[in-house]
């Protein structure tokens, strides 16, 4: 008999965990329905009758509402439900966080204590390029950089971008504010700044935005004023990881990891194992002292109350409402509806509204109390469980977790992508067809949910972070993946 799952008491649909066609027979929890129409597996069947106009529960929350009658069996989907989001909204400020009890535990991981306290999972040297124009030297100095060091340090990455000319105010000053961040992470113990010389983004005044703590273990080369960039570029780096060399590996606590939460890709189990269960790594890490940053704003769109209801205080709340009407004035303002979205892949893969993924996906953010909220470019301040500003783009919001200090990133996924990004970025299958299907791609499988459980499964995810995070490779850097994006929201001269 094939089965569903039924997430929630009030839930109206329940998720199939294999294909089913008419007429066969769906247990749900000991209750049986009967299929009206060939549904796909991760697709929604209608648990009861449900009147056209009605809302629809899953999660034990609304996810929109029904466009014509739905009787009991009938696949739930794109052609009879439709989202019920529209503009900005007025909120709440009643706050009721209730943390999942978590034991802190005595886990460590080996890191790179850095100066600040802060602690690196990588020694890497990073080479950033003021601007696009110098975006291939960089990564050419990197490759041959990279094989002259690999026995000082964990490798010698370039992070080219379009960037950093022909951008005017605020979209320059992002720029610039991104570059500075990255070039302040715990994950390099050198960075090389190289720029072309007569670029918007000056050199000069990107050093001014990194903190002067960091400012020793950066070099610079500006090529128009250089001989040959190339060899001082390769000069700069050896300085760099004969100085990187010097730090070594030592055990520290997870109060000192910092964990980036991402979904990409999400299909109908990404809500129910993937994404839940790297909540439970949020809540660990946070309960032992630690830091998780969610972001993907416009994917929280219709689950936003839900953070809001954990908020430490009023400012914190009011920090959030913030972010969230801005980023749907953001779209309204260039004539686009707040609930664009889920993408097509989103949809073959069973997610039908905006609100059944944001519900889905703001459950990586797991119970924790949310103790503050940054904008573009900001990198956290507290620890415990802060939202940051950005898109939902894989590349621009994992960028954006990186420079605001994650190093690690859980990247939860139903479809699958090769992509990696600065820090190590673990790809955390929601089901395990996928998992098998691209071992190449996947670090983790959390179908396993489905088949041992919760617990299980977040102990052998902890102990897969604790490894990358002391020095086991993923499998995007095994495949060479590490790319940056930024968010351009201005004019382009």
């Amino acid at each position: 008999m094939t089965t569903a799952l039924k997430i929630h008491s009030n839930d109206h649909v329940a998720t199939l965990l294999e294909a089913v066609a008419a007429g066969e027979t769906v247990d749900i929890g000991g209750t049986a329905i009967v299929a009206r129409a060939d549904i796909p597996k991760g697709h929604k069947i209608a648990l009861a009758d449900i009147e056209a106009g009605a809302e629809v529960r899953k999660f034990g929350f609304p996810i929109g509402c029904a466009t014509a009658p739905i009787v009991a069996g009938d696949h739930v989907h794109s052609h009879n439900l439709a989202t019920g989001l529209s503009g900005t909204l007025d909120y709440r400020y009643d706050p009721h966080p209730e943390p999942r009890a978590v034991a802190p535990g005595a886990r460590t991981f080996l890191g790179y204590v850095r100066p600040d306290g802060r602690v690196g999972t990588r020694n890497e040297i990073w080479i950033l390029p003021t601007v696009g124009c110098v975006g291939r030297t960089a990564e050419r100095i990197a490759a041959e950089a990279g094989r002259r060091h690999a026995d000082q340090v964990d490798g010698v990455h370039a992070f080219a971008h379009p960037y950093g000319c022909s951008q005017l105010g605020d979209d320059l000053g992002a720029t610039r504010r991104m570059l500075a961040a990255l070039a302040a992470h715990p994950n390099a113990g050198g960075v090389l700044l190289i720029g072309l010389g007569c670029e918007s983004n000056q050199l000069a005044r990107l050093l001014e935005e990194v903190p002067e703590s960091y400012r020793a273990r950066i070099r610079t080369v500006i090529a128009q004023n250089s001989a040959d960039e190339f060899e001082d570029g390769l000069a700069a780096v050896a300085e760099l990881a004969a100085e990187a060399a010097r730090t070594k590996r030592e055990p520290v606590g997870l109060d000192r990891l910092v964990l980036g939460v991402k979904c990409g890709g999400s299909d109908g189990f990404s809500g129910l194992t993937a994404n839940p269960l790297v909540g439970r790594m949020s809540d660990v890490v946070t309960a032992a002292g630690g830091s998780a940053i969610v972001t993907e704003i416009p994917e929280i769109f219709g689950a936003e109350q839900m953070l809001m209801d954990r908020a430490e205080s009023r400012a914190v709340f009011e920090g959030v409402v913030g972010v969230v009407n801005d980023f749907k004035t953001y779209f309204l303002s260039h004539g686009e509806p707040v609930s664009e979205n889920p993408s097509p892949g989103n949809v073959a893969g069973g997610i039908t509204t905006l609100e059944e993924k944001s519900l889905g996906a703001v459950q990586k953010a797991g119970h924790a109390t949310l103790t503050d909220v940054k904008r573009y470019g900001e990198r956290i301040e507290r620890t415990g469980l802060t939202l940051l500003e950005a898109p939902g783009n894989d590349a621009v919001s994992s960028t954006a977790l990186a420079a605001a200090g994650a190093t690690v990133i859980l990247f939860t996924t139903g479809r699958g992508t090769p992509l990696g990004f600065p820090v190590p970025t673990v790809k955390i299958a929601s089901n395990s067809d996928l998992a098998n299907r691209k071992p190449g791609w996947i670090d983790f499988d959390a179908g396993q949910v489905l088949t041992e459980g919760f617990e299980a499964a977040e102990e052998a995810l902890i102990d897969r972070i604790v490894a990358i995070a002391s020095g086991a490779e993923t499998a995007a850097e095994r495949n060479g993946e590490r790319e940056i994006a930024f968010w351009k929201r201005g004019v382009t001269l």
